[in-house]
């Protein structure tokens, strides 16, 4: 029988960004909230302190921030007639693991998509017409506009301490930014950080051939920074050490950095680790949460916790996996297309070329996550898609993050894998070497979808969540068009060798190279309950006291990193909750 805690007024599965977000919220209005995260807890110091962090075989290679496949996975299959098989050496993505979740281990890339991806279907049959969409095609407009959201896009970036050089400000082109992005209220709260050597080479090449380089904005410090919270960063020493590792600095822009120490000073709010949330629990007449049970690793035993609020937090997948395990939503169905829960899962597109140069020197130890220049000017709100034949678009961007010896080693194709040949290649070639990447949208498809696996269980002996996931042929098509542009800049450069790397015609999904950890969608956002699981404040449909935080929202990938949208919902859905739904407990729409 399970253990029964004291009732909270809100429990929130997940300590990450969106977690951290709405717990700090929510807080500040006096309820009670307890927080729940399935890992340990971990702090700057002493998890994440210096030298001990930088253990690349540690952190880099065996992944020591990340979830473990044996406590928790998914099946994966690329279409309906294949066997699902579980996710067991983690490869194409990697969830993070314990208090800070991701956002302890991300790159800090922080972006806000284009003025068309929140009305992407409108504005493809606006221009095109809905000929131009393939039949399989599942995308959707979001239910909020970007002015809508503009305040607190902007509230999270200054929240999370970002670094950039604005484009445009209310209208205004500005000299230096990205004149393609959407309007923002005033700039970036710090300036951008300087760039490498790479980074300067591919912004001038490309500015001399017309296109519009800018410094990536990110959340990396470039100066000394104090947030609304009263927390503190300090500037970027350039270590190399962001995408798989915890900042020992203070210079990453993480839940630990921006938010979690002022949260957990807060007398109202309480948060307990390696707390696995197995389901949320409902009322007699299945119309309300009463809050969730949880597995307390601690005490090995399970634990009910009752609340009137419940914010799902946890990340994507998860998130996902309770719904459908809790019957929140109607799970999608490919065959007949009805259903919410799991609908439009999707990924991210990329591609890019690496080049060597004999003569030329380029210090990869020098570095962060968010560096280098990037160019919009192949961007989703640039791109004539009835012309070009493919819907959506990329960033493309140069700038090295790290020169850590085993993970980034690039050689020559053909170079062999080991003996004397491979460490004369090395000697050659080691900061000798940049790289050019397209990072690019990802639509949705009727085919591509999360449900619940018929034959695995988990430890807790609850079906495993499985992914039905494989590449299309628009995708592809958009990345072989951002190859084609791509390349001319390569040659510009003036390489000794160069090597591209896209996926061709014909490719299927290959879980085993890291990709990105950007899965999204299978809580999708939107206007209709019949082809979205949350409404326009990511409020369950069919269970209004239930919040579901998180890129599950997204209807399909936009071209950038989703980081900055899922900040800037969560501000969205808080403000919602605080000024009306308090108030008032109801479906808001």
């Amino acid at each position: 029988m399970a253990r029964t805690e004291k009732k909270k007024d809100v429990v929130i599965v997940g300590l990450g960004w969106t977690g951290s977000i709405l717990g700090m919220e929510l807080a500040q209005e006096g309820l009670e909230i307890v927080a729940l995260e399935r890992g340990h807890d971990q702090n700057t110091v002493p998890e994440f302190q210096y030298p001990n962090m930088i253990d690349e075989l540690k952190y880099g290679v065996r992944l020591g921030l990340m979830q473990k496949p044996r406590n928790s996975t998914v099946t994966i299959r690329r279409s309906l007639d294949e066997a699902a098989l579980p996710y067991r050496s983690l490869g194409s993505f990697l969830p993070g693991n314990g208090v800070g979740g991701a956002g302890t281990h991300w790159n800090g890339l922080n972006w806000r998509p284009m003025l068309s991806e929140y009305r992407l279907r409108s504005y493809v049959e606006e221009r095109w017409g809905a000929g131009i969409i393939p039949e399989d095609m599942q995308i959707q407009d979001y239910p909020v506009t970007y002015d809508e959201l503009e305040p607190f896009f902007d509230r999270f970036e200054h929240v999370a301490g970002i670094s950039g050089t604005a484009g445009n400000i209310k209208g205004q082109i500005m000299e230096g930014g990205n004149p393609f992005e959407s309007p923002r209220a005033r700039a970036y709260p710090m300036p951008a950080m300087p760039t490498t050597y790479d980074g300067a080479k591919f912004g001038e090449v490309t500015k001399a051939m017309g296109y519009h380089p800018f410094p990536r904005p990110g959340g990396i410090a470039s100066q000394a920074y104090v947030n609304e919270y009263g927390m503190q960063m300090g500037p970027c020493n350039h270590c190399g050490f962001c995408e798989r590792y915890g900042c020992y600095n203070y210079s990453k822009s993480s839940p630990q950095t921006a938010i979690l120490d002022a949260l957990k000073r807060k007398p109202n709010f309480e948060y307990r680790t390696k707390s696995e949330v197995l389901r949320i629990e409902m009322a007699p007449d299945g119309k309300t949460a009463t809050g969730v049970t949880y597995f307390d690793e601690n005490t090995e035993e399970e634990v009910f916790q009752p609340a009137d609020l419940v914010i799902l937090a946890a990340y994507q997948l998860h998130n996902v996996h309770l719904m459908l395990l809790s019957g929140i939503g109607q799970p999608y169905d490919p065959v007949t297309g009805e259903g919410v829960t799991g609908r439009n899962y999707a990924y991210q597109m990329n591609g890019g070329y690496t080049m060597f140069f004999k003569d030329e020197v380029f210090n990869p130890f020098v570095g962060t996550g968010a560096n280098g220049m990037s160019i919009d000017d192949f961007g989703i709100d640039n791109i004539d898609f009835g012309q070009e034949g493919f819907i959506g678009g990329s960033y493309i961007s140069s700038g090295q993050s790290n020169g850590q010896p085993i993970r980034n080693m690039p050689l020559p194709s053909g170079t062999p894998a080991w003996g004397a040949d491979w460490k004369k290649a090395v000697g050659d070639w080691y900061g000798h070497v940049m790289s050019i990447g397209s990072h690019g949208s990802h639509m949705s498809y009727r085919t591509n979808y999360l449900d619940l696996d018929p034959t695995y269980k988990d430890r807790h002996g609850r079906p495993l969540m499985r992914m039905t996931f494989n590449w299309k042929d628009n995708d592809i098509r958009m990345t072989q068009f951002m190859k084609s542009k791509i390349e001319p800049i390569a040659k510009a450069l003036n390489p000794t060798v160069m090597q591209a790397g896209f996926k061709q015609a014909g490719a299927m999904y290959d879980v085993r190279p890291y990709q990105t950890t950007h899965n999204v969608g299978g809580s999708v956002m939107g206007a209709d309950p019949k082809t979205s699981a949350v409404n326009r404040y990511l409020q369950a449909w069919d269970k209004h006291n239930i919040f579901v935080m998180g890129a599950g929202a997204f209807p399909q990938n936009t071209q950038y990193n989703p980081t900055g949208m899922v900040g800037g919902l969560a501000y969205w859905a808080a403000h919602a909750i605080r000024t009306d739904y308090l108030r008032n407990p109801r479906p808001l729409v």
